[in-house]
C-alpha cells in the first residue's frame, strides 16, 4: 500500500514537461523497434537476457566465480552489441535520417493508389505464374532500402503490369535481379538482395526464394516470388516463406501488409481520424438544422 501511495505521489508532483518527455521515449521506441526486429536480432536479444538472468542468479546465490565471469563478460557487452547489431544499427540510421513529417500523419501514399499497386502487381504475378517467368519484387514499408537500391538500376517509373512484365522478361538485362518498389512507384530493378542462411528453407527453393526470405529477414519488407521452374508464386515476410498461394490470397496478403488501414478500421492515420470527425460533425450539424 505504501508502495502504492508513493507511485501516486509522483505522478501527481509530475510536470507537463515529465509527460512529454515519456511520450517522446515511448514513440521512439515504437518507432525504432521494428527496424531491428528481424529474426537474427530477436535470437542475439534472447541470449541477452538469459545471460543477465544468470548472472542474476549467480548474485543470489552467492557464486563468487561464475559471478565474476559473467560480469566482465557484460562489462564489455555494449560493445559486443554495436559489433553484433552494426547492420540493424546503420539500417536504423539510415531510415531516421530519411524521416518525412508527412509520415507522422498520414500514410506516405493514398490507399487507393497502393489498391491500384497492389492489383497491377497481382495481375503481372498471374501473368508470369502461368508463363513460369521468374520474379522478385520487394515492397517496401519503414525501411527506405537505399542501399539495396543503389545495386541495381534506377527506374522510378509507375507500377504497370506490362513495366513489370517487360522487366521480368527472360531477356531483359534487369530480369535477374529484384524489382523494389517504394512509395507506389518501382524504384528500382536488377537489385542484389542478401540471401538466408536459415537451414529451414526447404532443399529445392532456388537463390531466388532465399534472396527473398533474405530480404524478409533483414528488413521490415514484403517480398513476393515467382518461381521460375514451378510457376508458383509466394510471400516472404518477417523470415517466413508463405508458398503456393492464389492471386486471389497473394493480393489478400499485400492489401494486409501495404495497406492494412484500409480494412475494418483496425489501423487508422491521424489525418484520416480528423477527417472523418469533421464529416461526423458537418453530419451533426446537419441534422440540428
Amino acid at each position: 500500500m505504501e508502495a502504492l501511495l508513493n507511485v501516486l505521489q509522483k505522478v501527481t508532483s509530475m510536470q507537463w514537461s515529465d509527460y512529454l518527455d515519456i511520450v517522446l521515449v515511448a514513440y521512439l521506441i515504437y518507432r525504432i523497434l521494428p527496424l531491428i526486429r528481424t529474426p537474427s536480432t530477436m535470437r542475439v536479444a534472447r541470449a541477452v537476457v538469459v545471460v543477465v538472468a544468470i548472472a542474476a542468479l549467480t548474485d543470489v546465490l552467492n557464486l563468487y566465480t561464475m559471478s565474476f565471469i559473467l560480469n566482465q563478460f557484460l562489462s564489455i557487452g555494449l560493445l559486443a552489441l554495436v559489433v553484433l547489431f552494426q547492420p540493424e544499427l546503420r539500417r536504423m540510421l539510415d531510415h531516421l535520417g530519411s524521416v518525412r513529417l508527412r509520415g507522422l500523419f498520414g500514410p506516405m501514399r493514398p490507399v487507393a493508389e497502393m489498391d491500384n499497386v497492389i492489383a497491377q502487381t497481382v495481375a503481372a504475378c498471374e501473368c508470369m505464374s502461368r508463363e513460369k517467368v521468374g520474379a522478385l519484387i520487394v515492397f517496401t514499408r519503414e525501411a527506405r532500402l537505399d542501399d539495396y537500391v543503389k545495386t541495381g538500376t534506377t527506374i522510378d517509373g509507375q507500377v504497370s503490369e506490362q513495366l513489370i512484365r517487360n522487366i521480368f522478361f527472360p531477356k531483359a538485362a534487369l530480369h535477374d535481379g529484384a524489382m523494389i518498389i517504394r512509395e507506389g512507384k518501382i524504384t528500382a530493378a536488377g537489385c542484389v538482395l542478401p540471401l538466408s542462411t536459415s537451414d529451414r528453407l526447404a532443399a529445392d527453393l532456388g537463390t531466388r526464394h532465399r534472396a527473398g526470405v533474405g530480404m524478409s529477414e533483414s528488413s521490415d519488407a514484403v517480398v513476393v516470388i515467382v518461381s521460375e521452374e514451378t510457376g508458383t508464386i509466394s510471400v516472404a515476410e518477417g523470415g517466413m516463406l508463405k508458398r503456393h498461394l492464389a492471386p486471389r490470397t497473394l493480393e489478400k496478403l499485400l492489401r494486409n501488409a501495404l495497406c492494412p488501414e484500409s480494412k475494418d478500421g483496425a489501423e487508422v492515420s491521424l489525418g484520416e481520424y480528423l477527417k472523418r470527425l469533421r464529416s461526423r460533425e458537418k453530419e451533426g450539424k446537419g441534422h440540428e438544422e
